[in-house]
């Protein structure tokens, strides 16, 4: 841990959806001196997301689903496409999103590479979130997907990876976790 960091008090603000902390802390700065800080931390757990891509097809698979927090911020109709991504719960990360994967797109993935990990909002969010690539076959596809959640109802899109990102450059993809694993996969040329 860090010695610099002294928690006085943690205040459970809301445990409604997942648990909203306010944290008291001592914080010793760079020049010695010491300044008690105040901070909300929203924990809703880790997390894992999948960029499912077809070298000979050319292809990615994403998601559309609704995203309330979106709409109440300026997206018009609310959806958002999205890589698949679903929270670890009990799950090593691997087995989340070999799981999610399955529920959300339909695909049965064996073999995924993990690429890097990341703090999403690192100011408000203690969430972690670990990337993954996986290739992907027609033959894979065990089921429609779209979801098992009774609260879900997401749509699997399949375009092509040009598509893809051209929609990150016009604003249709806006969600920073599909545009970071659609950029890893352009920079190492995983289509190529």
């Amino acid at each position: 841990m860090n010695d610099r960091i002294k928690i006085i008090d943690k205040e459970v603000l809301s445990d409604n959806w997942y648990t909203l902390n306010k944290v008291t802390f001592e914080y010793t700065k760079n020049d010695g001196s010491v300044q008690r800080q105040e901070r909300e931390a929203y924990d809703r757990g880790n997390g894992a997301t999948i960029l499912l891509y077809n070298k000979e097809k050319g292809t990615v698979v994403l998601t559309k689903q609704f995203r309330m927090p979106t709409y109440l911020n300026g997206n018009k109709d609310g959806f958002l496409i999205e890589a698949c991504a679903g929270l670890l719960e009990e799950d090593n990360a691997e087995d989340c999103i070999r799981k999610e994967t399955e529920e959300e797109t339909g695909y049965r993935i064996k073999n995924v590479q993990k690429v890097f990990e990341s703090y999403m909002s690192p100011g408000s969010v203690t969430e972690i979130l670990y990337f993954f690539v996986a290739e992907y076959e027609d033959v894979m596809k065990v089921n429609d997907g779209g979801g098992t959640d009774e609260e879900e109802d997401i749509q699997v899109l399949e375009l092509s990876f040009k598509e893809a990102l051209r929609m990150t450059s016009n604003g249709e993809i806006k969600d920073a976790k599909t545009i970071m694993l659609l950029q890893y996969a352009q920079i190492n040329s995983l289509l190529a």
